[in-house]
């Protein structure tokens, strides 16, 4: 069945069986997972043996080391243990387990005055001493090193891009690469894609894309199709890329399946002061994974450094303009704002913003139902924030006073109906005299004779900080934690305008993507779990042909985002993962002594990532031995941070136009890319 994949692992089936009882044999169960991804879509099936004792029994067979049921408790503990923390890579290990080394040292002569410490004993503890530093400098260069791993330029891969049919329409006059598309043969899996994002009907045939015809032009239905180019062949990719002499600015956005720290890391340069908003709900702390997609079992120093490592790149990418908000809960409000505090300043702290859940953490007793989220809303620069407040439609429309509080530098008067009018004493004029002007002759302002003073007509309502009269959250996606659209749309248009970008680096169900496209911003969503292939990618596809859901509902939208004005482009991709560099590296001991590896004379990554050619004293990159799906020009464009241009099969152009061969990436003529392979 091509549903069905079956995983070989260490065991040996031959001493196994998967009945009931047994006899002679180990009793082993079938593991069967439901994996969904771009590759494979079914479930595979695994041999796994889970009960303590037939692993003591399959040890035996075997012949292995017998293990006692308490050392395979604690394994288990340890593996889990394992999979819910955070890597947390030391800074500078040497000097800090010196500095504990020093002061446990200090603590055992200090508790132990009344001992008599000879020469003897004095010697004993410098030499524990010298070989305890001599255990730390190990410990040192080895956490040295897998910082370096950690922050070393990453690889791009698996990428491909989604563009509508009308994109590639207007670019391609004479039709060529459209007819390429509609005859390869990966037109029947993207057509099955539509069928299964629901966008085309399960009878629909390709031919009615067009209008009798393909030089009858497109099926206004149809133009908004979303083309995904995994599905095609490389001539067919570089025909549709080739199109654009502006690659990266024709891209409403980039998403990117990774760990968030490498990727804000990875686009650092190229994005660097360019993104408006941000918006990010991370995991909340709750010190238990509930039923959520992600793992939120931190302890608060590991949760609040996650936290601050990722938010400091952001301030890098955000431009001065630019503000952040971060949703939270009560389990951690007061570290994030004390966190923001610290990366911002206090100065630039404009609200706490209070959020409607619409949903319960389970187990809630013996205390008020917690109703509400917390979003921090900082600047980036007080002084410089573009910053329009919101408004929303009241059901009725009422005359209100023109005044507030205040006093105003210089001429505090307006001309109101060919007379000059002052405001009360301590007050001022809301409107500028050239809003009054227009404001007259659109018929929204009145005198009221009654109070002897001008009134305008109101239409909208500024909202403030409370904003529990929306939803918080929403499950139209079947997504735990998804944040509303609406939510979103307050975010996004209270602090950026159409063409601005907009950053998400805890992703989740894309909401964020997902209403910046709708409003016309561009945007970078950056998620690591496997649901960025079944709930973000495919919610985005929808997004391009056009996705009735969420604020597509909204009037003032609907002007922007309907049927007929949908579409898009943009890319998704896979980073290269600290674990993937780890298991990559080659590191071999001069003697084969663990402790005499020297990691700077190492191989790394250079063994298969550069071919030398040792007769002509050359040498070529050859990352595709590495990672045969490499996207070597958006690694190079994140790498020296420098948008694409133009792409070809054999050369990518880059902006201020310079110049890469990608078919002769030579180690002499591009040096600048050793990073990627041999870090120092």
């Amino acid at each position: 069945n091509p549903h069905i994949q079956v995983v070989k692992n260490d065991i040996d089936v031959s001493v196994v069986n998967f009945k009931n009882k047994t006899k002679n044999n180990v009793k082993a169960d079938l593991l069967i997972t439901a994996k969904e991804n771009d590759i494979f879509q079914g479930v595979t099936i695994e041999p796994v043996i889970t009960d303590i004792g037939e692993i003591i029994k399959y040890c035996r067979k075997k012949g292995l080391v017998i293990i006692s049921e308490e050392d395979i408790l604690k394994a288990f503990r340890i593996y889990k243990r394992q999979n819910e923390i955070d890597y947390f890579i030391h800074k500078d290990a040497r000097n800090f387990l010196r500095e504990q080394f020093d002061l446990y040292i200090y603590q055992y002569l200090a508790n132990d005055l009344d001992t008599i410490f000879d020469q003897k004993r004095l010697d004993t503890v410098r030499k524990i001493k010298k070989i305890a530093y001599l255990v730390i400098d190990l410990i040192g260069r080895f956490e040295d090193e897998l910082k370096k791993i950690w922050l070393k330029p990453k690889f791009v891969r698996k990428s491909n891009y989604v563009i509508t049919l009308d994109k590639i329409w207007e670019k391609d006059s004479g039709k060529d690469v459209v007819k390429k598309i509609f005859e390869s043969a990966g037109i029947e899996e993207q057509i099955k894609e539509w069928i299964e994002l629901g966008i085309v009907s399960e009878d629909f045939k390709k031919e009615e894309v067009f209008n009798n015809g393909l030089l009858e032009g497109l099926n206004e239905k149809y133009k908004h199709l979303p083309i995904d180019t995994k599905y095609f062949n490389e001539d067919v990719k570089y025909d549709i890329l080739s199109l654009f002499d502006n690659l990266d600015d024709e891209l409403d956005g980039w998403l990117i399946k990774s760990d968030n720290f490498q990727a804000l890391n990875t686009i650092l340069l190229k994005f660097k002061e360019k993104v408006q908003t941000i918006y990010i709900d991370p995991p909340f702390n709750l010190g238990t994974n509930a039923d959520f997609l992600y793992n939120v079992n931190y302890k608060d120093s590991t949760w609040i450094t996650m936290l601050e490592n990722r938010i400091n790149i952001a301030r890098d990418i955000l431009n001065d303009k630019g503000s952040i908000f971060v949703r939270c809960d009560y389990n951690g409000n007061m570290y994030v704002r004390m966190l923001l505090n610290k990366i911002f300043g206090e100065e630039n702290f404009r609200n706490e913003i209070q959020v409607k859940r619409t949903k319960t953490l389970k187990g809630e007793s013996k205390k008020f139902h917690t109703s509400n989220d917390t979003v921090f809303f900082y600047a980036q620069n007080v002084e410089n924030l573009s910053f329009y407040g919101y408004r929303k439609l009241k059901e009725k429309p009422e005359w209100v006073r023109m005044h507030l509080p205040g006093t105003v530098k210089g001429e505090a008067s307006r001309i109101i109906f060919g007379k000059k009018v002052y405001p009360p004493e301590g007050r001022k004029w809301v409107l500028s005299q050239e809003a009054i002007d227009k404001a007259v002759e659109e018929g929204l302002i009145k005198w009221d004779d009654n109070i002897n003073e001008p009134l305008f007509l109101s239409k909208y309502e500024t909202i403030g900080a409370d904003w529990t009269d929306i939803r918080g959250y929403s499950q139209t996606w079947n997504f735990s934690t998804e944040n509303s659209e609406i939510l979103l749309k307050r975010v996004v248009e209270s602090t950026s305008n159409e063409g601005d970008l907009i950053l998400d680096f805890f992703l989740g169900s894309g909401t964020t993507t997902a209403v910046a496209h709708k409003l016309k911003r561009k945007w970078i969503g950056v998620e690591l779990g496997e649901h960025f292939y079944t709930v973000v990618l495919p919610r985005m596809k929808k997004v391009l042909f056009y996705d009735k859901s969420g604020i597509s509902k909204e009037k003032d939208v609907k002007e922007k985002y309907n049927e007929k004005q949908a579409g898009g482009f943009f890319k998704y991709y896979e980073l290269e993962q600290f674990e993937d560099t780890l298991r990559r590296a080659i590191y071999k001991p001069k003697d084969g002594k663990v402790e005499n590896i020297e990691f700077n004379l190492d191989l790394k990554l250079a063994k298969d990532g550069l071919e030398i050619d040792y007769k002509k004293e050359s040498a070529k990159y050859t990352f595709e031995k590495l990672y045969p799906d490499v996207d070597i020009p958006e690694t190079i464009s994140n790498l020296i941070g420098k948008k694409i241009k133009k792409i070809s099969r054999n050369k990518v152009v880059f902006e201020d136009d310079f110049e890469v061969e990608l078919n002769n990436l030579t180690f002499e003529k591009y040096p600048f890319l050793k990073p990627l392979i041999w870090w120092e």
